[in-house]
């Protein structure tokens, strides 16, 4: 006897405050460990979800478009002193602002496509938009890099006198502070929705804030009488994003090759295993689509009557709606033992 029984999640709420505990699986410890944090953070954490898709898009959404008025203003200033020194790495870091800042627009977009419903061409809905976002994400950091290693390697032949060296310190913190606030703005509200593309978002903007402290490096090397500091730090720029650049792509290639954190499958087991009349987990499989979960599950359960194994079946589910607060839809299978 087999019962199978989908669980429509998306649009209840739960109670998450009996989720507790860590993840179950280890991350580097020490100045390893701090880099990791900063640069590959999480993209879900399932002690504070959004279970509501329509409220998390909307979410992700805000966050978009405070983020993107932030980097602007920053990014305007910045141009605004660039034009007043003739700084090549404080060019480079703002170019990379501005970029950042129009990365948020294809997000943007992808959300607001990832609410519209299934169709019979896209049965699964249209969620993936927002980890293709993440590629054109990772293409734009590339790009900006490749931009601020030619502008320095260009200066290292064609040097030029920098002019207002402490407006460039100024703007170099500028552009720190507003991308580190916003960094942590993306960062938090992703891992809040589980959304790989805005945590890649935010990590991007946490880079262009330390090449905004690179830029005050190089002036205030320059200050210091090596005048090529400025190019210098300019290429530095652009080997790092490369370097940080490489968590980023792991995130978004592991998402659309429905690649999950093996710390979700462990919680969906354990939460099956310890449902009432379950005897044993035969499967779990999950994926994400956007920065929503689904997934099929099939468990073995007492042999009973057809109607108590659809009770148990529905309870499963129902439990697993309270262990992953970002999952749409995953059927439980139940056969009798």
């Amino acid at each position: 006897m087999t019962v199978e029984h989908g669980h429509p999640h998306p649009h209840d709420h739960h109670d998450h405050g009996s989720i507790a505990g860590g993840h179950g699986h280890s991350h580097p410890t020490g100045l390893r460990g701090l880099l990791h944090g900063l640069f590959v953070p999480h993209s879900h954490d399932a002690t504070d979800s959004v279970d509501d898709a329509l409220e998390a898009s909307r979410d992700g959404v805000r966050a978009l478009k405070v983020s993107l008025f932030a980097l602007l203003g920053t990014t305007i200033v910045q141009f605004g002193i660039v034009l007043a020194s003739g700084s090549v790495a404080l060019l480079a870091d703002t170019v990379h602002n501005f970029s950042d800042s129009l990365t948020a627009i294809p997000l943007w977009i992808a959300f607001v496509l990832g609410r519209r419903v299934a169709t019979r061409r896209y049965t699964y809905g249209f969620g993936r938009a927002e980890d293709l976002a993440g590629l054109f994400i990772i293409a734009v950091v590339a790009l900006s890099a490749v931009v601020a290693a030619w502008q320095s390697i260009e200066r290292f032949f064609t040097p030029q006198p920098l002019h207002n060296l402490w407006w460039i310190v100024a703007a170099g913190l500028i552009g720190f502070a507003g991308n580190e606030a916003v960094a942590v703005y993306r960062i938090r509200v992703g891992r809040r929705i589980g959304s790989a593309a805005l945590v890649a978002d935010g990590v991007h903007a946490r880079i262009d804030g330390f090449t905004s402290l690179a830029v005050v490096l190089g002036a205030l090397g320059v200050m210091a009488g090596i005048p090529l500091a400025d190019p210098i730090v300019g290429l530095l720029i652009s080997v790092v994003i490369v370097v940080l650049l490489w968590g980023t792509v792991r995130s978004i290639g592991s998402r659309l090759m429905d690649g999950v954190d093996p710390h979700l499958v462990e919680l969906a087991q354990a939460t099956l295993d310890g449902t009432p009349g379950v005897v044993s987990v035969s499967s779990v499989q999950l994926r994400w689509v956007g920065h929503r979960l689904q997934g099929t599950a099939a468990v073995t359960v007492t042999d009973a009557p057809l109607s108590d194994a659809q009770k148990i079946a529905r309870e499963a589910e129902h439990r697993l709606g309270h262990a992953l607060p970002n999952l749409d839809d995953m059927p439980v299978r139940a056969t009798a033992g």
